[in-house]
């Protein structure tokens, strides 16, 4: 049985002020010195919770190390790149399990990068997840 409620309509985002716009377009910058270089790859890695690589570009191995603990290799350095990670299933359909991650470059290895995974309580534990890597 269903029931009919009203539904509230999504916040709309407040209409820019008269110079808004202008002032945006003087405050772009090319960030020339800070960042990335315009050679830039975007990389990424989907593993499974047992540490085996689902799929990625740029990736060459993945591996699990211990409980909740993974090294991804790429096929470059990535000691200055950005990482992001997060849980998520190596398929199409379904929902990973709760939990946290945590990505640094790897340790001795210019070329790797360390993720973490938890439970949410924080314990250690395997998830499945993705990481992207901005090199």
């Amino acid at each position: 049985m269903s029931s009919f409620r009203p539904r509230r309509a999504p916040a709309a985002q407040p209409g820019p002020r008269d110079d808004d716009a202008t002032r945006a377009d003087a405050e772009t910058t090319t960030c020339a010195g800070v960042g990335l270089p315009a050679t830039a790859r975007v990389l990424f890695a989907v593993v499974h919770a047992s540490g085996g690589l689902a799929r990625g570009l740029g990736v060459a191995t993945a591996s699990r190390l211990a409980t909740g603990m993974y090294q991804v290799v790429f096929d470059q350095d990535v000691t200055a790149a950005g990482y992001v990670g997060t849980v998520g299933l190596p398929g199409s359909t379904g929902v990973a399990p709760c939990g946290k991650i945590v990505v640094a470059g790897r340790t001795g290895i210019p070329n790797a990068v360390f993720v973490s995974t938890f439970a949410d309580d924080g314990r250690p534990a395997d998830r499945p997840f993705h990481l992207a890597v901005l090199a």
